[in-house]
């Protein structure tokens, strides 16, 4: 059930573009690289000049075929491309090729979990279209300049069904939908560099009413500003209500320097386009042979090898979900849990531990300083008793501070060695005994903590070196 702000219920969809893995343009040769100097990788296809005609790249056709595989789309048999009429200074044919009627992707789904709960966004489809160029307003005064060299860039246009309640229902939706591309390739994912970017249809209603109206917060380029976007949207259009205001559809900015959207323009509708069939492209055909061999030639998918991960591995959907958000985090867990043989484990500590480290060094996983072999060496100390787990963590942390790649060394060096010999942890537990008579008397009486008392005693008798699981069992053993 969606959780209601102020007696409001939030309703978001989302419009993403990706930006295709193709070295050139959906319709040219011209590269398709970042950085480079204004309008040198604008061909004449790109700038529309007479008696030139768009030709299909074969590999984003292949992409988005990709992409549909990935979350359960139908890929369409035959496609139309069309023309969606708009003038603007960075469009240099006073039209985009974009696809309307008929999208090359219809339908799938991507789920994610949101706080361990299973969520389902559906998907309208997802469309091939070209970007338009970019204009350029901080290094001129009074003038705006224009640079072509997006222009023609082939994008993945990826439309939700407007089934997200919450902010952060949209972003954990927007993560596992950047996960899905950067993991097959299709997109490197660099939001800093415009390769996803993200529009947020955001409106609000009362439980049960008809959808409000919507305002969409266009390019969003960080999830940070995604989620601050959405919530300060949220908030305005609950106030705007709440005083009597009618909410008109917009196109809005948000400005990360206040916190605030505004306003950009009227929020156009697809009439306003005046989409027709592009007579310059001729319809998309997709057989069903071409989809086979691009399914038989895709990496194994997240949801896959999640799934693998439960079934190998004993792992609960949710950790699985955790250890597949990276190629590199999911290579990383199955090497550990291979060499280790303990997989639970494994999983608990690359999720909890590493990830701690890496996000508080804000390095990344193939930066780690402790490597997979190193930690199935530490997690195979703690399952076959010599360790505890609090001495573990220290292990582990000399690991990460260099002061030796060996657990052996470190665990000797440190004298971090598990006390298990029965005899010497009785000698202690009697001593302990003999001088807690209060706590055996409390215990006797039904209360459990002072049970946990007598063992926090043991084991500062022992210096934290005894085995607690063993305490345990000769505590209750001499106290039955």
């Amino acid at each position: 059930m969606s959780k209601l702000i102020q007696g409001y219920e939030v309703v978001i969809g989302f419009e993403t573009h990706a930006q295709l893995s193709t070295k050139s343009k959906i319709f040219s040769r011209a590269s398709t690289a970042f950085g480079a100097e204004p309008n040198t990788q604008a061909c004449a296809v790109d700038l529309a000049l007479p008696g030139t005609l768009p030709v299909m790249n074969k590999g984003a056709v292949e992409r988005a075929i990709e992409f549909g595989l990935a979350v359960g789309s139908h890929i369409a048999p035959k496609s139309i491309f069309a023309r969606k009429n708009y003038f603007y200074p960075d469009l240099p044919k006073g039209y985009q090729i974009s696809q309307f009627e008929i999208p090359v992707v219809q339908g799938g789904a991507v789920e994610f979990f949101l706080e361990g709960e299973k969520k389902s966004v559906r998907l309208v489809r997802a469309h091939l279209e070209e970007d338009a160029g970019k204009s350029l307003h901080e290094d001129f005064i009074g003038q705006t300049g224009i640079d072509l060299n997006r222009a023609g860039t082939p994008l993945l246009e990826i439309v939700t069904e407007p089934d997200m309640r919450s902010s952060a229902e949209a972003v954990a939706y927007a993560k596992e939908l950047h996960k899905i591309v950067t993991w097959i390739g299709i997109c490197d994912g660099n939001m800093q560099e415009g390769s996803f970017r993200c529009d947020a249809n955001v409106s609000v209603r009362k439980p049960g009413g008809p959808l409000g109206t919507r305002r969409e917060i266009k390019n969003l380029n960080s999830f940070k500003f995604m989620l601050a976007a959405m919530d300060y949207e949220i908030r305005w259009q609950i106030e705007q209500i709440e005083d009597g205001h009618a909410i008109e559809q917009a196109t809005v900015l948000f400005n990360p320097d206040n916190g605030e959207t505004r306003a950009m323009r009227s929020k156009e509708d697809a009439a306003d386009y005046r989409y027709f069939p592009d007579p310059d492209l001729p319809p998309l055909v997709i057989a069903d042979e071409w989809v086979q061999r691009v399914r038989s030639e895709m990496t194994e998918l997240p949801r896959v090898m999640a799934a693998r991960f439960c079934t190998d591995f004993g792992l609960s959907e949710y950790d699985a979900s955790l250890l597949t958000q990276s190629k590199d985090m999911a290579a990383y867990f199955e090497a550990t849990a291979n060499a280790c043989g303990q997989p639970k484990l494994a999983a608990n500590w690359i999720t909890g531990e590493l990830s701690r480290r890496l996000n508080a060094t804000d390095i990344g996983l193939m930066q780690a300083p402790v490597d997979c072999a190193q930690l199935a060496a530490l997690i195979g100390r703690i399952a076959d008793g010599t360790i505890s787990n609090n001495a573990a963590k220290q292990v582990f942390d000399a690991l990460w501070g260099g002061e030796s790649r060996d657990v052996d060394a470190i665990i000797a060096a440190k004298g971090l060695q598990q006390m298990n010999d029965s005899s010497a942890l009785e000698k202690i537990i009697d001593a302990v005994l003999a001088t807690n008579a209060k706590s055996i008397e409390e215990f006797r009486a039904g209360k459990d903590k002072a049970f946990n008392a007598l063992v926090g005693q043991v084991m500062k008798a022992s210096k934290g070196q005894a085995n607690p699981a063993q305490v345990n069992e000769l505590l209750k053993h001499k106290l039955s």
